[in-house]
């Protein structure tokens, strides 16, 4: 629950001030919730739920002041965090958007469907801000439209061969929804499900969703429970934190689908974008987008981007566009990538408590995934992640059919940076495994941030 406080007055003894009770009300609220704190990382399962108290969306808004410690000096921050109805679903559940400030004209926007990211303002060189996430401005679009915008995606991202596999002597079959297989979870997946708001906070804004998916769900096996926060920095960095937990032996790999367009949703392609990958080797695919098993090398290949180049320069060369999985280099000596980390960024990330990945793989602090800048704005977003792999997608199935915030989306008119275990891991030995057992937890940390130059 998020409490705009009002004016500050200068008797705050309430007994004595002179207003209507909804006002009075409203500043109780916001003195009890300015009470400092210093946030930690968010225990799976252990998230309190917000106190339930009978305020109209229209005043369950947050702005207050944040000490933050920096070097010994105490530095004053805004913050912001507010909850609105967005809709409602066409079996009549309610979805809440959720807006997520910083001082520093930055702006996330969350949805409880599919916890999804529907719009997030950035500025550019000029200090003017825009939308750079694609996205719709109504849960009916969501609900026919959407190829993904902003979901979180699972139980598992990406695609699963012939929709069936085999664990602990068991054949299990899913739906079949992306040619011969399953994508990004099946056909009422995690991106298509009411998350509950488990928690919103002011300092940093953020907000926790929480999600029970049942055994067989979309025709997996146990219970998992899932949290996703989303966490907006005064460095303009979106982090999203996952975790999750099951009874029972189950493939889990878990990402945010966002598209983005660093020159404004809606306006052209991204084919101009300058792109650098961390990545000196992906996994090559079928005719179906399906892995073939093998890990191979960039060099040479339109699979390159370990020197910066636009994004569209050999596209022409992928059958199709790009929608492959690179595999993410660990980054054993910060100084090398000084010309893609902002200082404070690596101190940032160097500061995530430990993240243990499913049997151990992975990273315990994110890695540099990939840098894109788009030169007319002089957007940067950097993508740093725990996970191993990182889906590079081109939009090449959007053809200008979907109108959304911003306009028509064209083919090529977003990319996406998804953090994930690799594709089709469930038939492929040599990939870090996704399964998740019973007994342990799976964590991961993704950042999208932005600056400009």
């Amino acid at each position: 629950m998020c409490i705009r406080p009002i004016a500050t007055l200068p008797n705050r003894d309430v007994k004595n001030l002179n207003m209507n009770p909804e006002i009075r009300t409203v500043f109780l609220l916001s003195a009890i919730f300015t009470t400092t704190t210093v946030a930690t990382p968010l225990p799976l399962r252990t998230l309190a739920q917000p106190p339930d108290v009978q305020i109209p969306d229209s005043t369950i808004h947050a702005h207050k002041t944040n000490l933050k410690l920096s070097r010994g000096n105490m530095q004053k921050t805004d913050a912001a965090c507010s909850k609105k109805l967005f809709g409602k679903t066409r079996d009549g559940e309610i979805v809440d958007l959720i807006t997520l400030k910083n001082s520093s004209g930055c702006e996330a926007r969350v949805i409880t469907y599919g916890a999804t990211l529907t719009g997030m303002d950035v500025p550019d060189k000029s200090g003017k801000a825009d939308n750079v996430v694609l996205g719709f401005d109504n849960i009916g679009d969501y609900e026919t439209k959407s190829p993904y915008f902003g979901a979180t995606v699972g139980r598992v991202a990406n695609r699963i061969a012939r929709g069936t596999f085999d664990l602990d002597g068991t054949t299990y079959k899913l739906a079949i929804n992306n040619g011969p297989n399953t994508l990004h979870g099946g056909l009422k997946a995690f991106d298509k499900k009411v998350w509950t708001i488990e928690k919103l906070e002011q300092s940093p804004p953020s907000v926790t969703f929480k999600l029970h998916s049942k055994n067989m769900d979309e025709g997996f096996p146990g219970d998992v429970d899932v949290e996703v926060c989303y966490s907006l920095a005064e460095d303009n960095a979106l982090k999203i934190t996952y975790a999750a937990k099951t009874d029972k032996s189950t493939p889990l790999n878990l990402t945010n689908h966002a598209y983005f367009n660093l020159a404004g949703a809606g306006r052209g392609t991204i084919l101009d974008h300058i792109l650098k990958l961390n990545c000196s080797k992906y996994t090559p695919v079928d005719q179906d987008l399906i892995p073939t098993g093998e890990i191979a090398d960039v060099s040479g290949s339109p699979f390159d981007f370990t020197a910066p180049h636009t994004i569209g320069a050999r596209i022409a060369e992928v059958a199709g566009g790009y929608d492959h999985n690179f595999c993410i280099e660990p980054v054993k000596n910060v100084a090398e990538h000084q010309g893609a980390v902002v200082p404070e960024s690596v101190q940032e990330v160097q500061s995530v408590q430990s993240v243990r990945k499913v049997q151990g793989v992975g990273s315990l602090a994110p890695n540099l995934a990939a840098v894109a800048r788009d030169p007319e704005s002089g957007r940067i977003l950097k993508m740093l992640t725990t996970e191993p792999g990182v889906q590079f997608y081109t939009g090449n199935f959007l053809d200008g059919t979907i109108s959304g915030i911003g306009g028509i989306y064209v083919k090529h008119a977003g990319f996406t940076f998804e953090a994930q275990h690799y594709p089709d891991a469930v038939h492929q030995p040599n990939f870090p495994s996704i399964i998740l057992h019973a007994g342990e937890k799976y964590n991961q940390v993704t950042i999208y941030k932005f600056s400009v130059r």
